[in-house]
């Protein structure tokens, strides 16, 4: 399985959009047609100048007879919260978390969508194999954090849980060894027993 590490790795390159002058009205039929809860808005440019969801729209549904007059432009939230496709898959997260939002527009360089992410796409790096999580830890920890032969380490993982025991040359490696290992994409938690190494 592809290691999903960026935002790249698990977005949504085909992206349905409105501009600021789609109709109340339109708006609606596209989410419902769609099936999505919020869409971005685009300037001429393709720019993501603001987002407008279901939520905006039922602010904005008590005067009808004027509905037809208010656009995506009037409706949406701005500035949006958008993304790049090089961010982390973690810091999406947390953009995601701190804006209670469940879509971000992933945008490039100057601004203009090129995808979008969802929380259930961030969700995909949990579904990589607990074998593969297992393999780049141990190549992560005996390769490039420990000097080969210093230390025995085991790492054994069960439902993206990560269990690390054994002995390291130095007790303040544990927390390096923790930290690390909390990096590899689909970790969901680490429990760590290490022993300092019996003096010979």
């Amino acid at each position: 399985m592809k290691h999903l590490r960026t935002v790249d790795d698990v977005m949504t390159h085909a992206v349905i959009s409105v501009d600021r002058g789609t109709a109340f009205k339109d708006i609606v039929e596209t989410l419902r047609m769609w099936r999505v809860s919020a869409l971005p808005v685009l300037s001429e440019g393709g720019q993501v100048v603001g987002v407008v969801s279901e939520a905006d729209l039922l602010l904005n549904t008590q005067d009808t007879d004027a509905s037809h007059d208010i656009t995506a432009g009037h409706l949406m939230t701005r500035p949006a919260v958008t993304v790049t496709k090089d961010a982390t898959i973690a810091g999406a997260a947390r953009l995601m978390a701190r804006g209670r939002l469940k879509r971000l527009p992933v945008v490039d360089a100057d601004g203009r969508l090129i995808g979008v992410v969802s929380r259930g796409d961030l969700l995909k790096v949990f579904l990589r194999p607990d074998a593969d999580i297992g393999a780049e830890i141990r190549e992560l920890i005996m390769y490039q954090l420990i000097p080969h032969g210093s230390a025995e380490v085991h790492v054994h993982v069960a439902n993206g849980v990560v269990y690390l025991n054994g002995s390291l040359p130095d007790p303040t490696l544990e927390d390096v060894v923790v930290r690390a290992a909390r990096t590899v994409p689909g970790v969901v938690d680490i429990q760590a027993d290490f022993t300092a190494p019996v003096p010979a």
